[in-house]
């Protein structure tokens, strides 16, 4: 068994490559072979959000604080608050962040695939962000 103390994990910015605004990672899992698990805590202000993207294994999100946007391709926005779980399956197009308004953090896992957790895509456009979720 392993302990590793809080705040002895990496962390550091989100590259604006894959993030448009100031975005957070803080390492929780990065288990070695033959595990392929990998999560983290990402935490995202105001306007900030990842740009769209794909998991090869899929991904769990589970929202820990603020209130966040995410979107499937082809789907509406949906709003995502504290405790909220999402499951992207794998190879679906998408992406969060956070409202323009409020920080949200979530919890992020993943697998990785012959060493591979992510495939980002292009930008979420701010006409795509900016679209917002639909009233209910």
């Amino acid at each position: 068994m392993e302990l590793k103390r809080s705040g002895s994990q990496l962390a550091g910015i989100g590259p604006a490559e894959y993030y448009t605004g100031t975005v957070r990672i803080d390492q929780v899992v990065d288990a070695p072979e033959p595990s392929r698990i990998l999560a983290g805590s990402i935490s995202f202000e105001p306007g900030a959000r990842t740009a769209w993207h794909t998991h090869p294994l899929g991904q769990i999100l589970v929202v820990t604080a603020g209130c966040g946007w995410m979107q499937c391709w082809g789907g509406p926005i949906e709003v995502i608050g504290p405790g909220d779980v999402i499951c992207c399956p794998p190879g679906e197009k998408h992406w969060h962040g956070a409202t323009p308004t409020t920080a949200m953090t979530h919890y992020a896992v993943v697998e990785r695939l012959d060493g591979k957790a992510v495939d980002w895509l292009e930008k979420v456009s701010d006409e795509q962000y900016g679209a917002g979720p639909r009233a209910s």
